[in-house]
């Protein structure tokens, strides 16, 4: 099976932050681009997010529209995408909002967390290990073999990093925020990493509108220049 396309999908200030460093989320979004995110994440089978972010967001990632949801049901597919995080640790707990809303849920682990996981889960996801470490191409490939054809990867920072490092990543969907973080301790949407062909290679820009006070933009990452 081929592995799914990837898609990235992130809401940043101006200067490159997912979140400051308080102890309240920073919503970044405004209302129409929390629907444009709906929208997104009605059109793929999958929504992947890590561990960290489960942890500190405590989010239910959800398709909200009743009638996108139905729109999937109509065309055969499941109401809710598959819900998919990653953890080398297994420190997840199961009181998460992430376990109890939408369809199914699948968690990948290594061979050290997963009798740790699927205890602490209680059959409230599938868990499954890629070996003694974590490799996402071994993430992408069991996917596609799940029948996985797009996944939208909503974060964080760490994940986004090692997709466009490791280049992974066929799309990129940016939400700027006209908004300034400026705390070096803050999330930011991209680490350091060797980033395929260096400083020097440009994206294709594949899309740029305004949403509101957002700016959005679409990237073609593997299409460097």
């Amino acid at each position: 099976m081929s592995r799914p396309y990837v898609l990235l999908s992130a809401a940043t200030s101006v200067d490159g932050y997912l979140d400051d460093a308080s102890s309240e989320r920073l919503l970044l979004s405004n209302s129409e681009d929390f629907d444009r995110v709906d929208q997104v994440r009605a059109g793929v089978d999958a929504i992947l997010i890590g561990a960290n972010t489960m942890r500190r967001d405590n989010p239910r990632l959800l398709v909200n529209s009743e009638e996108r949801r139905a729109k999937r049901v109509a065309a055969g597919k499941p109401e809710f995408p598959l819900k998919v995080t990653v953890t080398a640790s297994g420190d997840l707990d199961a009181d998460l909002k992430f376990w109890h809303h939408g369809g199914k849920k699948l968690v990948f682990t290594v061979d050290s967390a997963v009798e740790k996981l699927r205890a602490a889960l209680a059959g409230l996801a599938d868990v499954v290990s890629v070996g003694s470490e974590l490799d996402w191409g071994l993430v992408l490939d069991e996917l596609g073999r799940r029948g996985v054809g797009r996944l939208m990867v909503e974060g964080g920072g760490t994940i986004h990093t090692q997709f466009m490092a490791q280049n992974l990543a066929d799309e990129v969907h940016l939400a700027i925020a006209p908004l300034l973080v400026g705390q070096p301790e803050a999330a930011r949407f991209l680490g350091a990493g060797n980033y395929p062909g260096g400083s020097t290679a440009r994206m294709k820009v594949l899309e740029v509108r305004a949403i509101g006070d957002i700016v959005f933009v679409r990237y073609s990452p593997k299409e460097r220049g």
